[in-house]
């Protein structure tokens, strides 16, 4: 095999990704999501946690109406609210207006009662105001359940289970969301599109007849076959770099940045290797990228069972936390992409004689 045939193959594929627009559409959307990660975290982590809303600043005009409680009390004092007693009909009128942010109407029930205090919130459909007056008063009703507890806690037979939440879990949700998600979508997305990029790369030279054509030159069928694979693997690390200069941009560090490349680029090979065996076996796009994706889904299931399999590594170098077992994990893809590499090409000469028939 030579690498002067696999890299002309792989300059002929890289020129001819342009046309495929399914293709350039993902890396456009990859593109955005990356250019401008800093404003979509806002709004989507508070779509995947709204208490991440809890710091806006309040001011909020809410209503309150029913029997008199200590949560009246309790939502005065915070601060974030100008709390109206009103009845609960003159309460709803005014939401409707959007004169009021929220209405919380208490049920006139003794709170050493035997009946449960069921509180209603009222809040407006689909506002963001919603969401953060949502949090604000879920902090006050949480004061008063505790109230209700201790002034039920006559009833109880045995003692509750005392629960030690950190101080500092505030920015959780944010690291989660950043580190735990994004980074890795990000990352990732472009070896699952390589992956589908090279099944169009092998079976377009079969629907379309071109593969006779360049076997009539010097190149071989190997040669062709790992020039299209050197196409779609050499794009995954000038991507995943290019996010990370990105998300960079939008102020979102990501440290190890060598370890991830040398990660990202091994697991998207293995991948990339996959899709290669899939399109040379079926020939035909829609079976091959139906069977693709089905042995994707088992694939990513299958890794994720495990402790240290890359994706919590790249979180955790990404991060700059500890990941000691980064290295013999790399060494074990390295293995595993080797021997998926030598299958593929036995695969291949086999077929070689079979191609244009």
């Amino acid at each position: 095999m030579k690498a002067s045939h696999v890299w002309t193959i792989a300059k002929k594929e890289l020129k001819g990704i342009g046309n495929e627009r399914t293709i350039v559409l993902a890396i456009l959307l990859q593109v955005f999501i990356a250019m401008f990660s800093s404003f979509l975290v806002v709004g989507l982590t508070s779509l995947y946690d709204p208490s991440s809303l809890g710091s806006m600043s309040g001011g909020y005009a809410i209503g309150y109406a029913g029997a008199d409680s200590p949560l009246a009390e309790l939502l005065e004092e915070k601060g974030d609210f100008l709390v109206y007693r009103m009845d609960l009909d003159e309460a709803g009128a005014a939401l409707r207006e959007r004169k009021l942010a929220a209405v919380v109407y208490v049920p006139d029930t003794p709170p050493d009662g035997a009946d449960p205090v069921k509180i209603t919130l009222y809040t407006l459909k689909n506002d963001i105001s919603a969401s953060v007056t949502g949090v604000k008063i879920r902090e006050a009703m949480e004061a008063y359940e505790g109230m209700l507890r201790e002034a039920r806690s006559s009833r109880l037979s045995t003692e509750p289970v005392e629960i030690a939440v950190p101080a500092d879990a505030g920015g959780q949700t944010f690291f989660i969301f950043v580190y735990g998600l994004l980074v890795p979508l990000l990352l990732f997305m472009p070896a699952i599109i390589s992956a589908s990029l090279i099944i169009d790369f092998i079976t377009e030279e079969y629907s379309t007849k071109t593969l006779e054509t360049l076997l009539s030159t010097p190149l071989t069928f190997t040669e062709i076959l790992w020039g299209k694979v050197l196409a779609a693997w050499v794009l995954v690390p000038i991507q995943a770099a290019a996010w990370i200069a990105l998300l960079a941009a939008n102020g979102i560090a990501i440290r190890s940045i060598p370890e991830i490349l040398l990660h990202v680029s091994a697991a998207s090979l293995v991948l990339i290797l996959i899709g290669a065996l899939v399109a040379l076996h079926y020939r035909e796009r829609t079976s091959a990228q139906f069977v693709y994706s089905t042995a994707l889904v088992v694939v990513i299931l299958a890794v994720l069972a495990v402790p240290g399999n890359p994706a919590n590594l790249i979180v955790l170098l990404a991060a700059g936390s500890p990941a000691p077992l980064h290295r013999a994990a790399l060494v074990g893809v390295l293995a595993g992409t080797f021997l998926l590499a030598i299958a593929t090409d036995r695969y291949a000469r086999r077929l070689a004689g079979k191609t244009v028939q």
